[in-house]
């Protein structure tokens, strides 16, 4: 907790002098915000600069029965194509929040926000080219925005689009990923690959930066969101369909015991939660497993104003 304190001491800081900063800024950390799709009095530095937070570009793989270092309960994101299955410890995201990568012959972004508890992978090819993506130092609505080093054009996480420079109008192709325990990822994918604790970079895995930080009801930056009964730090798994969205707090799935027949958008969907890993997974009819996100309920609603949401009310 002490830990906790400290950040938040930093991040205040960081904050005030962001916005003190603010009035007149046309760039940020050396992003241009000219013509950019977000209100730019609410893009505010998070702290450290462009590349403070270094994205892990050369990733280093290995098996499940070779890593030694997770625990059965630490969380990871994990991605499968039926062919190549790989597993991202939240412990190393959590330092480094971005991995270029591939699965397969697909180039790859692992993306990760602490301060929004948003695990979201993405392919990063666009008109034929590869981009290669770095950690801002900028947040909006508290989550991470990351920039392409081909342009420098600043990318919002969760709304999953370019917002400043050459490459607005692209947006980003989820991935379905899940965000759960390594125990139960490794037992369901028993050849997944599992990103090594071998970064090139000296941090301490071991410890959690943010810890504490998931109980407290405060976020360390300014956010709207409606509370809608439930803790911010509450979590939730977010879709979107067809223009609509709709989040399940996860409380919610495990008072239903069962899994939750539903549609968003005009589409059925099947909303799945295995309480013990706390894991929760999205399918269509079919049982394909669609692209969504968990993440903490402030982070979901500041960037879904319509959102519906997903009340228990027995059978």
């Amino acid at each position: 907790m002490l830990q906790f304190k400290y950040l938040v001491s930093l991040m205040v800081l960081w904050s005030a002098l962001a916005v003190a900063n603010h009035a007149s800024a046309t760039s940020l950390n050396g992003f241009n915000l000219d013509q950019s799709v977000l209100p730019v009095d609410e893009i505010l530095r998070g702290g450290p600069p462009k590349d403070g937070i270094p994205a892990i570009d050369n990733p280093i793989f290995v098996s499940a029965d070779k890593m030694d270092e997770l625990h059965p309960n630490d969380m990871v994101l994990g991605i499968t194509d039926g062919t190549h299955s790989k597993a991202y410890p939240i412990r190393i995201l959590n330092w480094h929040e971005i991995v270029n990568d591939h699965l397969g012959d697909m180039p790859t972004l692992v993306t990760y926000c602490p301060l929004c508890g948003s695990g979201m992978i993405f392919e990063r090819t666009f008109n034929d080219q590869v981009l290669d993506f770095g950690v801002s130092g900028l947040l909006y609505n508290s989550d991470v925005l990351l920039f392409d080093r081909q342009t420098d054009s600043l990318w919002s996480q969760i709304k999953k689009q370019a917002v400043t420079g050459a490459q607005i109008g692209l947006k980003f192709e989820a991935l379905a990923v899940q965000h759960t325990s390594w125990e139960r990822w490794k037992n369901n994918h028993p050849n997944t690959q599992v990103l090594s604790f071998d970064t090139g970079y000296s941090r301490r895995y071991s410890s959690n930066p943010y810890d504490g930080y998931e109980e407290t009801r405060s976020t360390l930056f300014p956010v709207k969101f409606r509370s809608e009964g439930f803790h911010p730090k509450q979590r939730v798994i977010g879709i979107e369909i067809n223009g609509q969205s709709k989040a399940w707090p996860l409380i919610e799935l495990a008072k239903a015991n069962q899994p939750v027949q539903d549609s968003v958008g005009g589409k059925e969907v099947i909303v799945h939660y295995h309480e013990d890993s706390q894991t929760a997974w999205i399918n269509d009819s079919q049982g394909e497993e669609l692209p969504s996100v968990t993440l903490f309920w402030f982070a979901w609603a500041a960037f879904h104003d319509n959102t519906s949401v997903y009340h228990y009310i027995g059978q």
